[in-house]
C-alpha cells in the first residue's frame, strides 16, 4: 500500500514536472519565434529602405549618373567627375584651352599605365575607397600592369566595402555565387554580400535581389527591389517591371508609379551639357 502510494506520487510529481517543462518549451517557443519575426521586420525595414544618391558632381553638383559611361574617376585627386565636365574644355588663367587635363585639379593628363598605378596606388594608401576598388578589378582580370590574383582582389574588395564602396560588396556577392577567388559557392553568403551592396546604393545589386525573388515567385519582393533600383537609375529594373506588367504580375499603378520615379531621376541627372557630351561620342551616354 505504501508502495503505491509513493509510486502515484511520484508519477503526480513527474506529470507535474513535464508539464512545467512543456510550458517553458512553448514559451521559449513563442518567444523564439517572436524575436525572430522581429530580426526580419528589422532586417527588411534596412534591406527595402531607398538608399542616398552617391556624391554629385564635385564641379556642376547635379547628382552622378548610374551608368558607368556617365562619369569618370581621376586618380590625380580622387573625384568622380560627370560626363558632361569631363567633355567641357579645360582654360588656364589666361584664357586658353588646355589639352585633356583633369576638370577639377587641372592635373595634366597621362596615358602611361605605369603614372596611372602610381597615382591610384597613393590614392589607395589615402584609403580612397574608388581607387581600393579599381585596383582590386585590376588584379581580377590581370589588367594595366598587375598580375591576375583573385584573392587579393577579394581582400581589396572587403577593404573598400568597408569604406563604403557598395558595388565592393556586390563584387564579392559574385564570388560566393560562382565560386571565384578561392572561396566555395555559397548562396547565403551571396545574398548577405549583395543585400550589403543593395543597402549601400549599389542599383545592380539590388537588380540581382529582385530577379531571384521573382525566380522564387516572391513578387512582392521583387517589385520592392526593383523600384528602388529604378529610383536609382536601374533602366533594366523599369523594363522587367513593364513585362511584369504585361504578364499581369504586377498592376497598371505599380508600372504607372515605376515610370514616374524613372522620370524624377533623369530630372536629376539631365543636363545640356551632360546631353552635348552624349551627343558627340557614345562613351559619354549617360542614361
Amino acid at each position: 500500500m505504501g508502495n503505491s502510494i509513493s509510486n502515484l506520487l511520484s508519477y503526480d510529481v513527474l506529470v507535474s514536472i513535464t508539464a512545467a517543462s512543456i510550458g517553458l518549451l512553448l514559451i521559449w517557443f513563442i518567444l523564439g519565434v517572436r524575436s525572430s519575426n522581429n530580426k526580419n521586420k528589422d532586417h527588411d525595414k534596412e534591406l527595402f529602405k531607398q538608399p542616398l544618391p552617391e556624391e554629385d558632381c564635385p564641379i556642376c553638383f547635379l547628382r552622378l549618373p548610374y551608368l558607368n559611361t556617365g562619369s569618370r574617376y581621376y586618380a590625380c585627386c580622387g573625384k568622380v567627375i560627370c560626363n558632361g565636365c569631363v567633355y567641357a574644355p579645360v582654360y588656364d588663367d589666361r584664357g586658353n584651352e588646355v589639352d585633356n587635363p583633369c576638370p577639377f585639379c587641372r592635373t595634366p593628363r597621362t596615358s602611361s599605365n605605369e603614372e596611372l598605378n602610381e597615382m591610384e596606388k597613393k590614392r589607395m594608401q589615402a584609403d580612397d575607397r574608388t581607387a581600393i576598388f579599381n585596383i582590386g578589378v585590376y588584379y581580377r582580370d590581370g589588367r594595366y600592369g598587375f598580375p591576375q590574383d583573385y584573392t587579393k582582389a577579394l581582400e581589396l574588395w572587403h577593404r573598400a566595402g568597408e569604406l563604403g564602396h557598395a558595388a565592393a560588396y556586390r563584387n564579392i556577392g559574385v564570388a560566393y555565387e560562382e565560386g571565384r577567388g578561392g572561396v566555395e559557392i555559397d548562396k547565403k553568403k551571396s545574398e548577405y554580400y549583395h543585400e550589403l551592396a543593395a543597402i549601400k546604393g549599389d542599383a545592380g545589386a539590388r537588380f540581382s535581389l529582385g530577379c531571384h525573388e521573382a525566380c522564387a515567385g516572391n513578387m512582392d519582393r521583387a517589385l520592392k527591389h526593383f523600384m528602388i533600383a529604378v529610383r536609382d537609375g536601374h533602366s533594366k529594373s523599369l523594363k522587367d517591371i513593364q513585362q511584369f506588367y504585361g504578364y499581369g504580375f504586377v498592376t497598371k499603378e505599380d508600372y504607372t508609379a515605376a515610370l514616374q520615379l524613372y522620370q524624377t531621376y533623369l530630372g536629376e541627372i539631365k543636363s545640356s551639357q551632360r546631353d552635348k557630351a552624349a551627343a558627340a561620342d557614345e562613351e559619354y551616354r549617360y542614361y
